[in-house]
């Protein structure tokens, strides 16, 4: 029987936190996008006033997988909800309830923080990952939303003179 477990993340967990955003970039494939350092995820995650939290999974006492999230808030709703950033499980644990133990863990998290929701993004093409969303946890497309985004300091100047 493979018993996958979950703990919250500790600062000796960076080094295995960034392998795994590495392994996660590659699957991806957008490696070169993947610039996280030791010290930006210190900050992240443990210094005062962090922004993110993040759980570790362990199978016979070794690093499997993570989940690493941050709180929203739903004005229609009007509590906080979860934002999973990332999850990721390596590929010789996958399809072993890693996926799952990670997710009790988050929706223990929700449970005691009173959120109403967990929101997360998927590539398209992932389809073992939407596969494993749907049928597994009961989790609900929201393809009528676009996802977009503003990167970088550049876009932030322009942003910030538009109409100046």
């Amino acid at each position: 029987m493979y018993a996958a477990t979950t703990r919250p993340a500790t600062p000796d967990d960076i080094p295995t936190i960034l392998s795994f955003i590495i392994e996660l970039a590659v699957y991806e494939k957008e490696r070169d996008k993947a610039l996280a350092t030791p010290e930006s995820m210190h900050k992240a995650l443990f210094e005062d006033g962090h922004v993110a939290n993040a759980f570790i999974a362990e199978a016979d006492n070794k690093p499997v997988g993570f989940a690493l999230y941050f709180y929203n808030f739903s004005t229609w709703i009007g509590k906080k909800g979860i934002y999973l950033e990332d999850l990721y499980v390596t590929p010789s644990a996958r399809n072993l309830g890693v996926g799952k133990a990670l997710f009790r863990a988050l929706a223990k998290v929700a449970i005691e923080e009173d959120c109403g929701r967990i929101d997360w993004s998927v590539l398209k093409w992932n389809t073992p990952s939407i596969g494993f969303y749907e049928s597994s946890l009961g989790a609900i497309r929201q393809e009528e939303w676009v996802g977009m985004r503003l990167e970088g300091a550049e876009a932030f100047e322009r942003l910030k003179s538009l109409g100046a």
